[in-house]
């Protein structure tokens, strides 16, 4: 009896050091990714001022990063920007450069002359500068 229980517990033991050994060196290599980061500011959020330099009111504002085709959520949140007007953009996607594209809906012109639509901008770096002018331009 105790030979048979001996030898299934060196079974069991033989074939459960192959797994702790990977295992092992699985978090060591994770270990080593981290310290590859050089500095917060990498990932850090990204805020700059939007200025609505267009001739009409922003009533929708969306940023992606440039390799995607989703727009996530509008950043106004409801609230619209009239021309000349400014705000406060933050965004928190942890993302290792500050390069968006940027869509905009514009309300219609006062004048009827151009009716409502949407701009969009490519490849924006908004480290660059802490004042983003958006502009039909």
């Amino acid at each position: 009896m105790f030979h048979k229980s001996f030898g299934k517990s060196v079974v069991a033991i033989a074939l459960s050091l192959p797994i702790v050994a990977f295992t092992g060196y699985g978090v060591l290599a994770e270990d080593d990714t981290d310290t590859d980061i050089d500095s917060e500011s990498e990932t850090a959020p990204v805020t700059f001022t939007l200025i609505n330099n267009t001739s009409r009111t922003l009533l929708e504002f969306y940023a992606s990063p440039p390799s995607t085709d989703d727009w996530e959520e509008d950043i106004l949140d409801g609230k619209v920007l009239p021309p000349g007007g400014k705000a406060t953009v933050t965004i928190d996607d942890r993302r290792p450069d500050c390069l968006y594209d940027f869509k905009g809906v514009l309300a219609a012109a006062e004048d009827g002359s151009v009716g409502e639509g949407s701009l969009i901008q490519t490849g924006i770096n908004v480290c660059e500068d802490p004042t983003y002018e958006y502009s039909e331009n």
